[in-house]
């Protein structure tokens, strides 16, 4: 084999090696920026999830039995027991309705018991 052969062989080999190790070192960096990605994308979706959980009171429904007063009408039980969990007065008024099975036309007996629902809010702490 000849000096010049030699010599052209040998550099090709040395630049081969340069290239494959450019391309190792381009595939670590790229494999390192998809795992910083992945990680910061998991924590910054952990953390909303966190604040979310935390920051919010959570919202419980309970039924109370009470004995119906003279005077009493189910909107006035409604400004005494509804929350801002119900969309409107007469959505409060129709669930004790249907609660009690009572019709459209239907009132309030002094002395009857009627159930009706209330919200209360537990804090996640």
């Amino acid at each position: 084999m000849d000096a010049a052969y030699i010599q052209y062989r040998e550099t090709r080999i040395a630049e081969n090696r340069k290239r494959r190790l450019r391309i190792v070192r381009n595939r670590r960096i790229a494999l390192g920026l998809i795992i910083a990605v992945i990680v910061f994308t998991t924590s910054f979706i952990a953390a909303v999830l966190m604040s979310r959980a935390s920051s919010d009171d959570v919202s419980v429904k309970y039924y109370t039995q009470i004995t119906v007063q003279r005077g009493d009408t189910l909107s006035g039980l409604a400004a005494r027991y509804m929350s801002d969990d119900f969309n409107s007065t007469s959505s409060y008024i129709n669930e004790v309705r249907s609660i009690n099975h009572m019709s459209e036309d239907e009132e309030l007996i002094a002395g009857t018991s009627v159930v009706v629902p209330y919200y209360t809010y537990l804090s996640e702490d």
